[in-house]
């Protein structure tokens, strides 16, 4: 399993970094994964991966009868026919619809909105979808600014678990508090994933600008005074918005 996804995140810096030359390759390794898992599931007799395609392409159909109307894959949308003229409204509410059908036969307890959010998804992604799931029935803040609120008080809770220097609550707050911020994503239609994976990049180029600034003054990182590194991190964000606004 992390081999499974580490191969998907590696794709997936591929397509980021847009190093489209080493995308084949990183694909490669995903669909090994998929052939992999196939061979496993033939030996036990269980599928191989003929089964696989079949069971996507059914689910296909059956999840897209706006692009497949006769239920095969001859039935594409004619060519000339624009995405627009399909009725989008009509199509996510099928969707939806079918969704919850699969999640109905699956269940082994009373169904719930929540069923199939993979466990397996990095944490800040399931948390946008849980709350995604949930809000689409109605269990969510009606603006960011309420969210905002909820981070404000999430927050507070963190600094009370501190003062009182009760370390397991503080990490629990922390959860909480993360899971707020997450939910302000979703309601600004960011994806919490790619936000964190942007200051990820951010924080590194910055750092290394540090790491650069303070080798050529011929001072060692870890003799480097805190003072002197926030210095040098302030003229990387100020090299970075000069650079912005040329």
């Amino acid at each position: 399993m992390p081999h499974t996804l580490e191969e998907a995140y590696e794709v997936a810096d591929a397509i980021e970094r847009r190093a489209f030359d080493e995308l084949p390759g990183e694909l490669g390794d995903l669909l090994f994964q998929v052939v992999y898992y196939a061979q496993f599931g033939a030996e036990e007799q269980r599928f191989d991966f003929a089964d696989i395609v079949d069971t996507l392409t059914a689910k296909m159909l059956r999840r897209h009868p706006h692009v497949f109307p006769e239920g095969t894959l001859a039935s594409r949308r004619p060519p000339g026919v624009s995405a627009e003229e399909v009725q989008t409204q009509q199509v996510n509410s099928r969707w939806e619809a079918l969704k919850a059908d699969e999640r109905a036969e699956r269940a082994v307890e009373a169904p719930s909105v929540l069923d199939d959010v993979p466990r397996t998804l990095p944490a800040l992604s399931r948390a946008a979808k849980l709350s995604k799931r949930a809000a689409r029935v109605g269990f969510d803040w009606p603006d960011a600014r309420d969210v905002v609120a909820k981070i404000r008080e999430e927050l507070a809770e963190v600094e009370e678990a501190l003062a009182a220097g009760d370390q397991q609550h503080a990490q629990e707050e922390v959860g909480d508090l993360l899971f707020a911020v997450t939910n302000l994503a979703r309601t600004l239609k960011a994806d919490p994933e790619q936000c964190l994976r942007a200051t990820n990049a951010k924080f590194e180029r910055r750092f290394r600008f540090v790491e650069r600034e303070l080798s050529a003054a011929q001072r060692p990182l870890t003799e480097a005074s805190l003072d002197e590194m926030e210095a040098h991190w302030q003229a990387a964000k100020a090299e970075e918005k000069q650079s912005t606004h040329s």
